[in-house]
């Protein structure tokens, strides 16, 4: 779903002003839209506000003229949300209130009304509201498909509630309402006395759950907020919301979506609200949060929750599926009290893996199963591929940017080449290219330590690929270098710098020949397959892997650094022939596979430059080729379909197809198109596939 966006910011000027910000863009277009010609203002009452809590539409309509009380704030609202209209798109805004004016969350923003029209203003599909919260978080958002998701409902009913004047819950409607809005989305449960407790919560979490919902009593108390969970014998644990955040805070993976169906959860309106629970988690790096600002009545939660899952389940847009679920709500006088608190620039908790629009169906697999079952097509590999074994190449940066000190932008401690690059000036040249060997080593050794053998994490790098690449392979049939090495094909090129490839190919009882790029002149004197053999042609049998940017067991062949990737276009710009001439052949004359990617990275445009500047564009246009994957990266792709629209036009008449997924996605619905696309029997492939001899 395409929308327009209209980023709200409020920031202290004086004691009782505040500055108002207001930033609009547009799909389609690149401009931002901002206040300009003079300094908008805004002034809150609180204490007038205050007097008004009871009467929720008077509130709204209060805080309504004192937000937009400066004629040219009122006028760009109302021209943003026309914009919008016009494009029939729905709006999104986004209330961002600055650490100078921690006082504003404690305003009920959700009672807004229509500066132009006495009625609600957030129970409309065609305005998206939330707010948003800075997490101290620089880990990437990645989304998960649609079909993978999985939630925990914990509902905490602990005995002996009436001696805190409050109300036992009926854990088993509780429990039957978030399942029947999750739908099919698989939940585990922890709803019987004695299981909602802090501890196996936190447990439950550690099995990459997307969605938490957590249905319990809560409340502020001298401005902390406090829940109540159960002790293993189901008895009442009071626990403090910061407890429950720092846990969360410490999880290697916190859940997408944390619904709190607890009283108070989001501030009672009064002290410092963001220390209440729902800030708290939003803080703590959870990218979505859905809480309570009061004492939300058990009936208004009941409609509230399956109306808000039951929209969430039609496109994963969590503001959209709010929106409505309160819309549902408004005659009740509690229906403003849910409040969003979200970092998610898309606004979506999943995605569904695919070419294009997820509305159309892409028409050229026919075309692309008949060169892979040929021999007419070339996987051009990326080291994204092998995040399910290795991990990203943005964790290895990140260890190294805390290890040794990465001083520069916090936002490039996760891109490997501007850390290498650092560590190449600060240390030497051959630091990070003989590091890079031994990070890979541990974190292999870590990551796989209950299936190694003792003393594995010392054993020689290639060996523990080997090792651990099987192991990959036989618990996962899709695994994405099992699938490649299975097909007839004679030639792989490949940007990574280990051996997984490799391995996988010999366990199909191939030889692979392994070759890299002598793209500096000191390479070039080490010898080389064509050395031996003249006139070693590849082949399926012995196909050849070609390592672009080098091999780890010859660290000065990496192009590792920023200054290499610069090194590295240059001097194959100045000498095509470093490539071999069946992998120049194969860029002209195949479909090409990019896959294991992130394609705004610097990695695959230096790969697509280098290949892309070679002869034979002619003949490329014969096939259909596809880039896969857009990685669904939160942070990376703000709005997937203008990013997929962009990337088609970068890869201009080169009939790139775009696909949205990860590569186990993309995997996947390779092995299913062999498996159903209906051709003729596939011709013999020849030793040479159409490759011509060097």
């Amino acid at each position: 779903m395409e929308l327009a966006e209209l980023e709200l910011g409020l920031h202290r000027r004086s004691a009782e002003r505040y500055s108002v910000e207001l930033r609009f863009t547009q799909p389609n277009s690149d401009a931002d839209i901002r206040l300009a010609g003079q300094e908008v203002v805004a002034a809150f009452d609180v204490a007038a506000l205050r007097v008004l809590e009871g009467d929720p539409p008077a509130y709204g309509r209060a805080l309504a003229d004192q937000l937009f009380a400066a004629p040219a704030l009122r006028s760009a609202f109302a021209q943003a949300r026309a914009a919008s209209a016009a494009l029939a798109m729905p709006l999104r805004l986004r209330l961002f209130v600055g650490p100078s004016a921690p006082e504003l969350h404690a305003l009920r923003w959700e009672t807004l009304r229509d500066p132009e029209a006495d009625r609600p203003l957030l129970t409309d599909e065609g305005l998206l509201f939330s707010r948003y919260l800075a997490a101290g978080d620089w880990r990437p958002i990645t989304l998960r498909p649609r079909g993978e998701l999985r939630a925990l409902v914990a509902v905490a009913n602990p005995a002996e509630l009436a001696r805190y004047g409050l109300a036992p819950l009926d854990a088993p409607a509780e429990l039957a309402r978030a399942r029947a809005g999750l739908g099919p989305i698989p939940s585990t449960a922890l709803a019987a006395p004695g299981q909602a407790t802090l501890t196996a919560i936190v447990d439950a979490l550690r099995s990459d759950v997307d969605i938490l919902c957590l249905a319990c009593h809560g409340a502020l108390i001298d401005d902390q907020p406090w829940l109540w969970l159960e002790d293993a014998a189901g008895a009442v644990a009071r626990t403090p919301g910061a407890e429950l955040a720092q846990r969360l805070r410490e999880l290697a993976q916190r859940p997408r979506l944390v619904v709190l169906a607890s009283c108070q959860s989001a501030g009672a309106g009064s002290g410092d609200a963001l220390r209440a629970l729902g800030p708290l988690l939003a803080e703590a790096g959870v990218p979505a949060v859905i809480a309570m600002q009061g004492s939300i009545s058990m009936e208004t939660i009941a409609a509230f929750t399956p109306a808000f899952f039951r929209e969430l389940a039609r496109d994963g847009q969590i503001d959209r599926a709010l929106a409505v679920a309160r819309g549902a709500v408004r005659e009740r006088d509690d229906s403003w009290m849910p409040a969003l608190f979200m970092r998610l620039r898309s606004g979506r908790i999943w995605y569904v893996p695919g070419f294009a629009d997820e509305r159309q169906t892409f028409e050229k697999w026919p075309a692309i199963v008949r060169s892979i079952r040929r021999g007419q097509a070339t996987p051009i590999i990326g080291a994204t591929l092998a995040e399910g074994t290795i991990g990203p190449p943005s964790a290895l940066a990140a260890r190294w940017a805390e290890r040794y000190g990465y001083p520069l932008a916090a936002h490039k401690r996760e891109e490997l080449h501007d850390v290498a690059q650092y560590l190449s000036v600060n240390q030497d040249r051959a630091f990070p290219r003989e590091e890079i060997g031994d990070e890979i080593r541990s974190a292999l050794a870590a990551r796989f330590a209950a299936d190694l053998a003792e003393g594995a994490g010392t054993a020689e790098l290639d060996d523990l690929l080997a090792a651990v690449g099987a192991i990959q392979r036989e618990r996962n049939p899709g695994d994405p270098y099992k699938v490649l090495a299975e097909q007839p094909l004679p030639l792989y090129v490949t940007t990574a710098y280990h051996s997984l490839l490799d391995e996988a190919l010999r366990a199909t009882g191939k030889a692979p020949v392994v070759e890299f790029c002598r793209w500096t002149p000191e390479l070039e004197r080490l010898p080389a397959i064509y050395d031996d053999e003249p006139k070693y042609l590849p082949s399926v049998e012995r196909p050849l892997v070609f390592h672009l940017f080098g091999l780890l067991a010859e660290p000065d062949s990496l192009v590792l650094t920023e200054d290499d990737h610069f090194d590295f276009l240059l001097r194959v710009a100045r000498v095509p022939d470093l490539m071999p001439l069946a992998v120049r052949e194969a860029m002209a004359d195949t479909a090409l596979l990019f896959l294991g990617f992130r394609i705004d990275g610097w990695d695959f445009r230096v790969l697509y430059r280098s290949l892309m500047q070679q002869e034979g564009r002619a003949r490329r246009s014969k096939y259909a080729h596809i880039a896969g994957q857009v990685a669904p990266d939160e942070e990376a792709f703000l709005q997937p379909l203008r990013a997929r629209r962009y990337f088609e036009r970068y890869f201009g008449d080169s009939d790139i197809s775009i696909f949205w997924g990860s590569s186990d996605d993309f995997a996947a619905e390779l092995v299913r198109q062999l498996a159903a696309v209906a051709l003729a029997p596939a011709r013999a492939v020849p030793k040479s596939a159409g490759l011509r001899r060097q």
